[in-house]
């Protein structure tokens, strides 16, 4: 069975990536777990293994029959529910039971790779962790290893704690992608109400610090939200206005986002 290119498939064969992903999910005997695009299941076997109650979503209906003779006796035990459909559209509510708490484990395609990581964040049922296969260079621009910050990394970073696992070589997969990969763990925060109320503003505020990459965050912030006073919150906190927006962290956008909401 070939890996089609228009899904993004690149099947993982490397034993000791898929070691690397499955200890840093942390998985306690029947806790549920749900795995995007399984691919060939060489993941899938070791969840299994763990103890994983799982649930698998698979956009490629070829591979649904070959995972369903596969997997045929962990279907009949309950321990794996295979679903056709695309992770993007499905409503993961409907996946789980209402108070059921569960875990993303997944090697997921490359072009997908930042809409997987917004929904995850965004919906009502998140999942407690995340252990996600991506490609390096996202993964070091999450974890913000250079100590610049982006969009993408303070998104993250609002919502839990990103840290790289494992570096994994191109020549783990089949087909050989062009890039190499790692092991993302992304610890999800315990609800937090106050925190929570600011979600929308640190989004707007992180996004439009950064609508011009090369000024300063200040000029950014005056041009994209002209209303507020911006010299009066830099200066109340501490922030010098020739800052640039890579440069300050996820705490300072916080502090900045609750500045402007009590400001509205």
């Amino acid at each position: 069975m070939k890996p089609k290119k228009s899904l993004g498939q690149n099947f993982l064969t490397s034993s000791k990536a898929v070691f690397e992903i499955v200890t840093a999910g942390e998985i306690v005997k029947g806790e549920s777990i749900l795995e995007i695009g399984p691919g060939k299941g060489a993941l899938t076997e070791e969840l299994l293994k763990a103890g994983a109650k799982l649930t698998v979503i698979e956009k490629d209906r070829e591979l649904i029959p070959y995972l369903e003779e596969k997997f045929a006796k962990e279907i009949r035990d309950k321990s794996l529910s295979i679903i056709e459909g695309d992770v993007l559209n499905l409503d993961i509510e409907s996946v789980f039971k209402k108070n059921e708490k569960y875990k993303l484990i997944a090697n997921i395609p490359y072009y997908i790779t930042g809409a997987i990581i917004e929904r995850f964040l965004s919906i009502k049922k998140k999942p407690l962790l995340m252990v996600i296969l991506v490609q390096k260079e996202v993964a070091e621009r999450i974890v913000a290893r250079d100590k610049k910050e982006s969009i993408l990394s303070l998104a993250v970073k609002f919502y839990g704690i990103p840290k790289l696992i494992y570096k994994v070589s191109a020549g783990s997969f089949f087909p050989k992608p062009k890039v190499d990969s790692a092991v993302l763990k992304i610890t999800l925060n315990e609800p937090n109400k106050e925190r929570d109320a600011l979600e929308q503003d640190y989004l707007m505020v992180v996004k439009k610090s950064f609508s011009h990459k090369r000024k300063m965050m200040l000029g950014n912030l005056k041009k994209e939200m002209s209303e507020i006073k911006w010299e009066e919150i830099f200066n109340k906190l501490n922030i010098k206005t020739t800052i640039r927006s890579e440069d300050l962290t996820g705490e300072d956008f916080i502090n900045i986002a609750r500045e402007v909401k009590t400001r509205k």
